[in-house]
């Protein structure tokens, strides 16, 4: 006699003897669908597991020393080259005054919106090189500063203004209205009062980028060159006043904080976040030369980790825009509401940091051990539910062939 081993009573598995087993039509057809559905849902996790996602992570921002990158390209229209003026102020007290000189490109637009250079233009350019021919030449300030007693001083020692300018730096110190030089022999002598009045009708593309501390701040796009005195922060708008036809409509081509992400988390909507306004465009349908715009702009640091163990600092941001009139009165589009009177004309970006940082992780959608159960799961499943459903309907045709019988 054949002695049975004790693991039989353990076999979960039992098998029927090939004689009474039954196949029927309906059960080939379940068992062809469940083939097919378990093909189809293994690809479907396959192409799961390969699929890489971004999950997002908020920590507190640690590195508070470190500066924030800001990247710009807006064109004006309206705002000749020379009398644009970029200046960025910071709430710790730091000031970055007439910045477009380091680091920025400006591109003079004709009218119809064609490039005509990519030169910048400003006074500086063409006087620095200038050497007078009289070695004792002392240039007229023009009252801006003291000249009195240069014929007791030795040459060294005189205050002289030599270029127009020197000029234009006296009359700034000295908060005097500078115009666009006219009647300075310095700048007669140049051609800056020719070279000026031929920019009145063109515009202006600016682009660059300039390093931000990472606390509440301002930057500004304004006309005439700034200066800072006891007072406060003003600029030389003598020249834009007494032209009407100038204002800082504007087309926002890109401007983002932080450095460019790679074109793979742009097609998973992170350029939506990273640089919003890009493609802006605000002309308003009424006179903006003493105008005001303004955006407010809410920061988050942002660090991008990819895959190939790159890794990004930048960041994520979005805006309230708001523009008004520097005359002040009542809103033409809310009656109820009123604009304060003054401030100066320009485009106004408000910065405020956030104390957190978002973490983006690339990682891929599944684990290996994730994606095996996963399979599992899924031929297990469409299995039982083929089991079921043949023997319901092998239970319904035995019911109706044996009511057909009798």
């Amino acid at each position: 006699m054949v002695q049975k081993s004790a693991l039989l009573s353990f076999d979960a598995f039992s098998k029927t003897e090939e004689d009474v087993r039954i196949r029927t039509r309906s059960g080939g057809l379940i068992s062809l669908s469940c083939v097919v559905l378990t093909i189809f849902l293994l690809i479907s996790e396959w192409l799961n597991f390969n699929q890489v996602v971004t999950r997002p992570q908020l920590v507190v921002d640690r590195d508070r020393q470190l500066k924030l990158d800001f990247v710009v390209d807006i064109t004006f229209p309206s705002m000749p080259c020379a009398m644009i003026s970029l200046d960025i102020m910071d709430n710790a007290g730091e000031l970055q005054l007439d910045i477009m000189e380091a680091g920025f490109t400006k591109t003079r637009i004709d009218s119809n919106g064609k490039e005509i250079s990519t030169s910048s233009f400003d006074a500086s350019d063409s006087s620095s090189d200038y050497v007078p021919d009289d070695e004792n030449y002392c240039g007229s300030c023009y009252g801006a500063k003291d000249q009195d007693k240069n014929d007791e001083l030795p040459k060294e020692e005189r205050v002289c203004c030599q270029t127009c300018d020197d000029v234009r730096k006296a009359y700034l110190e000295a908060e005097w209205a500078f115009y666009d030089g006219k009647n300075i022999e310095q700048c007669e002598r140049e051609g800056y009062v020719e070279r000026i009045n031929q920019q009145l009708n063109e515009g202006c593309r600016v682009q660059g980028n300039a390093l931000l501390s990472r606390i509440q701040g301002t930057i500004h796009f304004a006309p005439g060159r700034g200066f800072q005195n006891n007072r406060g922060h003003f600029h030389d708008m003598s020249l834009y006043d007494n032209t009407p036809q100038l204002n800082f409509n504007h087309i926002i081509h890109h401007l983002s904080f932080g450095k460019p992400i790679n074109s793979g988390a742009e097609d998973r909507g992170a350029a939506t976040s990273t640089h919003p306004l890009d493609g802006r465009q605000v002309f308003p349908d009424r006179d903006t030369h003493l105008h005001q715009f303004s955006y407010f702009a809410k920061i988050v640091p942002t660090r991008y980790e990819y895959l190939d163990d790159v890794v990004v600092e930048t960041a994520q941001f979005s805006t309230t825009y708001h523009d008004r009139p520097l005359r002040g009165g009542v809103d033409d589009d809310h009656p109820n509401t009123l604009h304060s009177r003054g401030g100066s004309p320009g485009m106004f970006v408000y910065f405020e940091m956030s104390p957190l940082k978002v973490i983006n992780k690339e990682q891929h959608a599944q684990t290996w051990s994730g994606f095996l159960l996963n399979c599992i799961t899924s031929i297990g499943g469409v299995l039982a539910v083929g089991t079921v459903l043949d023997k319901v309907l092998y239970k319904a045709q035995k019911s109706i062939w044996g009511k057909k019988s009798q």
